[in-house]
């Protein structure tokens, strides 16, 4: 479970800088941390998995979107925007488990 205590190392600063957070200071720290956790939950639960956010890739990417419009008070906004990629991402893992059961169920193997 995501927590906003249990982050994967190095995320929150990582996100701090894509928000261009360059100061130290525990109430932004929390604030982030949350909107962070809250990211993972949502995109987790779009995506049907569990996603790594300490690779470069499209789970990475949107989070960092997510927490900047979170910040920004633009969430009513975020999904319409990036409705094509969070489609993208469902149907990339549907069509590696849709390969991985073929494979399983191959007799050539």
């Amino acid at each position: 479970m995501v927590s906003r205590d249990s982050l994967p190392g190095g995320l929150l600063d990582d996100v701090k800088n894509h928000l261009n957070i360059t100061w130290t200071d525990e109430a932004t720290d929390r604030k982030i941390s949350g909107l962070i956790a809250s990211g993972m939950l949502y995109l987790n639960g779009k995506a049907g998995v569990e996603m790594d956010y300490t690779m470069d890739g499209p789970g990475r990417t949107l989070l960092m979107d997510y927490v900047r419009y979170a910040r920004d008070g633009a969430m009513d906004v975020f999904e319409n925007n990036y409705l094509h990629l969070l489609l993208a991402m469902q149907n990339e893992r549907r069509v590696k488990a849709y390969a991985e059961a073929q494979d399983a169920l191959s007799p050539w193997e």
